[in-house]
């Protein structure tokens, strides 16, 4: 039902739109862009249509209404764009490295599925933890933080995790509703969130930004530049929430008999590391190292070392497994929406809706004049609030990152970086602490059963809170002084 009334909603604001009269400042192509922009966006915010399909969906009217309209600089002429011309504004987002980059990075997490590598790394790092439930905490995060590097995928990650996490409590026989599996399982699902902020690869919806920034603003931020802004948040916030989890979830146990036993069974079960383990090993690790030193050792950009990578992993006899081992249950779904997400925001930029809505915020919001901090904090906050309506941070950063671009565009603030800005206000859109809905990897802990609504709520809220409280520090402080948020004064 809830479904159906979404969609009823999505249709009658597009429709509504579309057919307002002329808005003053805003091209008929641009007015179109409005009212796909408000269908995607309460058709992302209420799941009306699987993601795959509101991609389709949103695609074919970005062809169908664009070809209705006049085209660029003959609408006194009333010349239509026609099909020919909406074309290149409906696939623009597939042309983008960002859409190339997050396909292979679906390949690497279907490598380390068919091979095992993930759950091997992860068993073997647990078998070193301390059987006390703290430390079991404590071990969960550091896995969900190594996996960050070599699984560009958070939902992967945590698909990965809970199995292993169900498992280790089965094995001891906890409570599945206890605290301690509340405490171990929503702590491994907020750490993959915590690391998208830190880690360019770790989320699909990092890429959105990267493409729009590189369209836009023609800058591209190494794995590195985005490893140095982001990883110390990262690693504060992990602190964070290692004594937000185990002060606010406190286990009913401290010592937990026959874990680390439990754990080396599984290992033991698994079996000695395979020749194609090895092998994926050791491709990751390498491109790890190419991500990393991306404009110090080397001019390679992160998605040709990637697409080499994946050539490597797909080599009869060298590689790691066949094209058919590949192609199970990979997530095309999640790159037709990626494109179509990039296609949106690309159209949004060129039929100058985008522009035209930042003009509106800035002026309503006070912005122009504004400080960098403001703008900054602004921004951050009225992210957080919506991202409470969506599911997905693809779908968020699709929808609103080309916007804040237009937003930074248009303030008058001497200095500001739009780069570096949109790169810290990506951070933010990674923020889906407080409701399991909010991202994939909280649905799929949900999934287990082993906590209620109210708990991951609880704990997500001030997770959230202590995060916008570090925003504000970092903005004040380190952000500023690398030059992020404003540019550095020449010589």
């Amino acid at each position: 039902m809830t479904k159906r009334i979404g969609l009823a909603a999505a249709i009658a604001a597009l429709l509504i739109i579309i057919f307002l009269p002329a808005i003053p400042g805003l091209p008929p192509s641009g007015q179109m862009m409005l009212g796909i922009l408000a269908f995607a966006v309460i058709v992302w915010m209420t799941e009306a249509l699987d993601y795959s399909v509101s991609a389709i969906v949103i695609g074919a009217l970005i062809i169908c209404l664009l070809a209705i309209s006049p085209a660029p600089g003959k609408e006194a002429a009333g010349v239509w764009m026609g099909t020919k011309g909406a074309l290149p504004y409906a696939l623009s987002g597939f042309s983008s490295s960002a859409v190339v980059l997050v396909a292979a990075a679906c390949f690497i997490a279907a490598a380390m599925t068919a091979t095992q590598l993930d759950k091997r790394i992860a068993l073997q790092v647990l078998s070193f933890v301390p059987a006390r439930a703290k430390h079991v905490a404590m071990g969960a995060i550091l896995v969900g933080f190594l996996l960050s590097f070599i699984v560009p995928s958070a939902t992967a990650r945590i698909a990965c995790l809970m199995p292993i996490m169900l498992g280790f409590l089965s094995a001891f026989g906890a409570d599945r509703r206890s605290k301690f599996a509340a405490l171990v399982v929503i702590t491994a699902a907020q750490t993959g969130s915590v690391w998208n902020v830190g880690i360019k690869t770790a989320a699909a919806q990092n890429m959105v930004a990267i493409g729009f920034i590189e369209k836009e603003l023609g800058a591209n931020i190494t794995w590195g530049e985005w490893f140095v802004a982001g990883a110390p948040f990262s690693a504060v916030l992990t602190v964070a929430l290692y004594f937000i989890m185990t002060r606010m979830l406190k286990p009913e146990m401290d010592y937990i008999e026959g874990g680390r036993e439990a754990i080396r069974q599984q290992l033991t079960a698994l079996g000695p590391m395979t020749a194609n383990q090895g092998k994926l090993l050791a491709i990751v690790l390498i491109l790890l190292g190419f991500w990393a030193t991306e404009g110090v050792l080397h001019s390679v950009d992160t998605t040709t070392s990637t697409i080499v990578a994946i050539a490597v992993m797909l080599l009869p006899r060298v590689g790691v497994m066949s094209w058919k081992e590949s192609q199970k249950g990979f997530p095309w779904g999640t790159v037709l929406l990626f494109a179509v997400g990039i296609t949106m925001g690309t159209a949004l930029l060129k039929t100058e809706a985008a522009p035209w809505l930042a003009k509106l915020i800035v002026t309503h919001l006070g912005l122009a004049t504004a400080s960098a901090f403001a703008i900054f904090m602004l921004l951050s906050l009225f992210l957080i609030v919506i991202h409470l309506g969506f599911a997905s941070a693809t779908g968020l950063a699709a929808t609103m990152i080309p916007i804040i671009i237009s937003v930074l565009k248009a303030v008058e603030t001497p200095g500001i970086n739009p780069i570096g800005m949109t790169m810290l206000l990506q951070f933010v859109v990674s923020f889906g602490f407080i409701l399991p809905v909010n991202s994939p990897q909280g649905m799929l802990a949900y999934g287990t059963d082993t906590f209620t609504i109210q708990d991951y709520v609880k704990t997500g809220l001030v997770l959230t809170i202590v995060a916008t409280v570090l925003l504000a520090v970092f903005a004040l402080t380190y952000w500023p002084w690398m030059g992020y948020m404003t540019l550095k004064p020449a010589g």
